[in-house]
């Protein structure tokens, strides 16, 4: 795929290569364990950590922990009303599909012996949507995770950082971010998971419109390098305000 000159700037007045603003907001849920508010330009979740001294049955005396997320959108979450999932009795294979990226990209950054026979669940709940939804949960679930085992004193299991965000081809340019209508008509789109120590927990892309390249995929991936690592610092700084 050939990629375009990139324009000054986007529809939102960003760069190509810049992120939506971005908000963590510690502490918004009275009961929780860790919880966080993140916000992405126009696309807010609300994320909630829960320990408890249980673990699923297939680890019950293996004296290894578990970490875990539960992923659901509000139903004015997006323009038109959605129907809720349990109204309809079970949840979509989308919803599905998010939570199980949401838990697998958690459980890749903390270490499940050290965490004794527990259960950490992470709730995110999508509060408004304009694309990014699950890279936002993956970012904010992280420091709800971490507020979490860090007041709990238990931040020695914590073994990386992990954030999630998304990039792709717009007409032929390399865009950081996408929101909604970007990614609505996006030729190539990305979302990446990776973590502080420059690994990756998942790489989802798809060609939307055009097949693409190695070297388009190259850059793209270098192009979330540099969002994922601007990611990174607005973690470090939300969860240095966490009290021991």
């Amino acid at each position: 795929m050939t990629i375009g000159t990139p324009p000054t700037v986007r529809a939102d007045g960003r760069r190509p290569d810049e992120l939506r603003p971005i908000t963590l907001t510690l502490s918004v849920q009275k009961w929780a364990e860790g919880s966080c508010r993140i916000r992405v330009g126009d696309t807010e979740v609300l994320c909630a950590a829960t320990i408890e001294d249980r673990v699923p049955p297939h680890l019950r005396g293996k004296g290894t922990g578990w970490v875990t997320a539960e992923y659901s959108m509000l139903p004015r979450a997006t323009a038109e009303r959605s129907q809720r999932e349990s109204a309809r009795g079970r949840i979509g294979g989308r919803t599905h599909e998010i939570q199980r990226l949401v838990g697998r990209s958690l459980r890749g950054v903390v270490d499940l012996a050290k965490l004794g026979e527990r259960t950490v669940t992470v709730d995110c709940d999508v509060l408004q949507a304009d694309g990014g939804t699950r890279t936002a949960s993956i970012t904010g679930g992280y420091v709800a995770l971490a507020a979490a085992l860090i007041t709990y004193g238990m931040e020695r299991t914590l073994v990386n950082r992990v954030a999630a965000v998304s990039v792709g081809i717009v007409d032929g340019v390399p865009y950081l971010d996408l929101d909604y209508p970007e990614d609505s008509h996006a030729d190539v789109d990305f979302n990446v998971v990776g973590t502080d120590a420059g690994e990756y927990v998942e790489v989802q892309g798809t060609a939307e419109g055009r097949a693409f390249d190695r070297a388009a995929m190259n850059g793209l991936l270098d192009l979330a390098q540099s969002g994922l690592d601007q990611l990174f610092e607005a973690q470090t700084a939300a969860i240095a305000t966490v009290k021991r």
